[in-house]
């Protein structure tokens, strides 16, 4: 008779097929560790929708946000390059979203 292990948590494995299944893109990596790097309030008004040559395109809810942002801009890619370290944008531009006025 052969005993049987305890289960394993899923979490490892999880994580795994997710890092697997990620787009290996870096418009992919900064929209994954955008709200974490910015903040919630950031991450809730402003997102990240391309990238080109290293320029990221925030679309923001609404002009002000954008005009905000711009102001932060250096702050913000302090904070990505902190938290995405070769992958982090070199420089951001905002824009307000289509539904905005």
């Amino acid at each position: 008779m052969s005993r049987r292990r305890a289960p394993r948590p899923a979490s490892g494995a999880l994580r795994a097929a997710l890092d697997r299944a990620a787009p290996k893109t870096p418009l992919a990596a900064i929209q994954a560790g955008w709200a974490e790097a910015v903040g919630e309030s950031v991450a809730a008004a402003a997102r990240p929708v391309s990238e080109r040559a290293g320029t990221v395109v925030v679309e923001c809810d609404d002009p002000v946000w954008a005009e905000e942002l711009e102001l932060m801009q250096e702050q913000l890619l302090e904070r990505l390059e902190r938290a995405l370290g070769d992958q982090a944008p070199r420089s951001l531009r905002f824009r307000a979203g289509r539904d905005s006025p």
